[in-house]
């Protein structure tokens, strides 16, 4: 299997949902908790050099609890986690007789924890809010596991991540429309490369606040300042020097006036040292405002 057959996850990381995430902390005492599945699986990957190669089917199943609680008007504190991860492979066969020449392997714990704090840097209610949040990321989950050391649910090493956040918000008749973007830098420790990270967003709500669609997209850069021997030990979950643009499309509806679920499908368009296949992720939340 060669080295280079490497996944990043994009952990749902979606810190910028409709009602979780953006320039817009949680009002003091109000809080929005979400239950995901995000999943992924493919029988290739984009190169280091941005090309395709075959590999192994991989398949990685997360599942992922996203709380946001409101300190006080203007701090919030967020909890995102993989509170449990299945890695697994499929068998690999002989092309002329079928045997099994190396047999499948599968991993499940818990996966790596992200802590974070979101600080508004204008008052409630501005015309363009602004924020500034301070992400942790815990190397909770296993690292090197299975027969040839490929299977993890995350990447040993404890990162530090600073994200500028700022929107703007339209009310109209029969829509609210809503515009984000963020920039970030990522501190990755173990002798991974330093990240820097962006995205933009654009979402509506419909039929009285009952439907939100948004896109995103999100991008991640490598300074590729790391050491060689982090990009050859970790292999098929977590890379280091990953890089790619991706887009999405999601959707969330309220069933009730605080219950609702959701569901959104993520692609990179670019990509180096990333899983060439598609991603998915259902949920439900639960939001008071």
């Amino acid at each position: 299997m060669k080295k280079n057959i490497l996944i990043i996850i994009l952990l749902a990381v979606s810190y910028n949902f409709v009602y979780a995430g953006g320039p817009w902390p949680k009002k003091k005492g109000k809080y929005y908790i979400k239950l995901s599945e995000w999943w992924v699986k493919f029988d290739k990957h984009y190169t280091d050099t941005g090309l395709t190669d075959p590999n192994v089917t991989t398949g990685i199943y997360n599942t992922y609890l996203y709380a946001e609680y409101g300190i006080t008007d203007r701090l919030s504190g967020i909890f995102n986690g993989s509170i449990f991860s299945r890695n697994l492979t499929n068998n690999i066969r002989s092309i002329t007789t079928n045997e099994i020449l190396i047999p499948g392997e599968a991993l499940n714990s818990i996966g790596d924890i992200d802590l974070g704090i979101k600080y508004g840097l204008t008052k409630p209610g501005a015309k363009v809010p602004l924020s500034l949040s301070l992400y942790l990321g815990l190397p909770t989950g296993q690292v090197g596991k299975g027969q040839f050391g490929t299977l993890q649910t995350g990447d040993g090493e404890f990162n530090q991540m600073l994200q500028l956040d700022l929107g703007k918000s339209i009310n109209l008749e029969k829509a609210d429309l809503y515009f984000t973007g963020y920039v970030g830098f990522n501190n990755r420790t173990k002798g991974f490369s330093e990240e820097f990270r962006y995205g933009l967003e654009a979402g509506v709500g419909l039929f009285n606040k009952k439907l939100w669609l948004n896109s995103k997209l999100q991008a991640i850069e490598s300074f590729k300042n790391g050491e060689t021997a982090a990009t050859t030990q970790n292999t098929t979950i977590f890379a280091n020097n990953t890089e790619f643009i991706s887009i999405s499309v999601e959707g969330n509806y309220f069933i009730t006036k605080n219950f609702g679920v959701s569901a959104s499908y993520i692609s990179a368009f670019r990509g180096e040292i990333i899983a060439a296949a598609p991603s998915y992720n259902v949920g439900i939340f639960y939001n008071i405002d």
